[in-house]
C-alpha cells in the first residue's frame, strides 16, 4: 500500500476580478478526508476543479507525494478519481464501452483487467452494461461516473456532490466506497449534504472561514 501525502498552499481564485476563494491550505495524508462546504456559488466545485488539474488557481502550489516522492505537477492527474455533476460520458457508447476507453486513455492495459466487469457490478449496472449510455438514467448515468472514476484505484478520490441523482441504495454504495477510501487512500469531498459529510474528518466552510481546516464530525467506523 503506498503512503500519499496531498498538499494544498494559499491557493486562490478569482474570475472577472472577483475573489471566489482565498489563501486555502491543507495537508492530507492516507486514511484522512475533507468535506468543503458553503452555499451556492462560494466555489466548492471550482477547489474541486482545481485539485484535479482541470482549472488553474490565481494564485498557490498544490503538491503530491507518493512514498516520499514528489509527483511532477503535469502527472498529478493520474492519482486522482473524480466524480462530478459537470463530467460527461459518452451517450453513444455502452457503459462497458466507456469503461474501455477510459482505460485505453489511462493506458491501464492489463492491470485493469477484470475491473471493469467487477466495478459494473459493485455499482448495480452489470445488467445493462451493453446498452448505449444515452438509454441509462440520471442516476444509472451517476454509477458510471463511479466506475470510471475508479478504474485506475486512485490513492486520492474527489467527489462533488456525492449522491446527486442517486436512490437509496446507490447512495448506501456511495457511502461504502467513501468508507473504503478513507482506509486505502485520501478522501475530498464538495457537499452540504450532512450524510456525506459524515465521512470525513475534517472541514472547509467555504463562507465561514476562507483558509481554516476544522474538525468535523468524523469519519463512521
Amino acid at each position: 500500500m503506498r503512503e500519499s501525502t496531498f498538499s494544498v498552499e494559499s491557493i486562490s481564485k478569482e474570475f472577472n476580478r472577483r475573489v471566489i476563494f482565498e489563501d486555502i491550505s491543507f495537508s492530507l495524508s492516507r486514511g484522512e478526508s475533507l468535506a468543503v462546504t458553503g452555499r451556492n456559488g462560494s466555489g466548492k466545485s471550482t477547489l474541486a476543479k482545481i485539485l484535479c488539474g482541470l482549472l488553474t488557481p490565481t494564485k498557490g502550489k498544490i503538491s503530491l507525494f507518493v512514498n516520499e516522492k514528489e509527483i511532477p505537477a503535469a502527472d498529478i492527474y493520474r492519482h486522482i478519481g473524480l466524480v462530478s455533476p459537470y463530467i460527461t460520458m459518452y451517450d453513444e457508447f455502452s457503459g462497458m464501452e466507456n469503461l474501455l476507453v477510459f482505460a485505453h486513455i489511462r493506458n491501464l492495459g492489463s492491470a485493469a483487467d477484470g475491473d471493469p466487469e467487477r466495478l459494473l457490478r459493485q455499482f448495480g449496472i452489470y445488467e445493462r452494461r451493453d446498452d448505449e449510455v444515452r438509454t441509462y438514467s440520471s442516476g444509472m448515468k451517476q454509477r458510471l461516473k463511479y466506475a470510471a472514476a475508479m478504474l485506475h484505484r486512485p490513492e486520492i478520490l474527489i467527489l462533488d456532490e456525492p449522491t446527486a441523482n442517486l436512490d437509496e441504495e446507490g447512495a448506501a454504495t456511495v457511502h461504502d466506497l467513501m468508507r473504503s477510501q478513507t482506509g486505502v487512500g485520501i478522501l475530498i469531498i464538495a457537499t452540504n449534504d450532512a450524510k456525506d459529510l459524515k465521512f470525513a474528518e475534517h472541514n472547509i466552510d467555504l463562507n465561514k472561514s476562507n483558509g481554516v481546516v476544522s474538525k468535523s464530525g468524523g469519519v463512521l467506523p
